[in-house]
């Protein structure tokens, strides 16, 4: 298998496993939305995560090669970039699925607190999916030039 199709296949089951579950957290209990209304966030976050989930990884990569080798500046960069790219993805997925007014609100601001917060764990986690697809953990130079 090629390196690209591998590090596509690695980042976007990262991006749909983890927050796969993290959304119906924040929807259900956050922005108290209604089952249907999660289950419809879902479908919808889960078919935007394939396109964006290698550029995801692509933009983590970029970003956290701003980060020195301490811990707390790893973490910084690790949430900085899960926060900028996919809170304005996921306002769109929950205003498209019924949230609304300050059922919207809360959910935004509910998953940039998630993001903050998950950015380093989900960093981790997403260099451990790359590791079982035999790929290096990214951050240092863009995957694809590692060949």
């Amino acid at each position: 298998m090629q390196l690209s199709t591998k590090a596509y296949l690695a980042d976007t089951l990262a991006l749909i496993l983890f927050f796969t579950t993290t959304g119906i957290i924040n929807e259900r209990w956050i922005a108290g939305m209604s089952w249907e209304q999660v289950a419809q966030a879902r479908l919808i976050g889960g078919a935007l995560m394939i396109p964006v989930g290698r550029p995801y990884g692509m933009w983590r990569d970029w970003m956290m090669r701003h980060a020195s080798a301490t811990r707390w500046s790893r973490l910084l960069w690790d949430s900085l970039a899960l926060m900028s790219f996919q809170v304005p993805i996921y306002a769109a997925i929950i205003a498209v699925s019924g949230a609304s007014g300050s059922g919207l609100v809360r959910g935004v601001l509910g998953a940039a607190a998630m993001m903050l917060l998950l950015g380093r764990p989900y960093g981790a986690f997403l260099n451990g999916v790359r590791r079982l697809f035999g790929l290096p953990p990214g951050g240092a130079k863009p995957m694809s030039l590692n060949a």
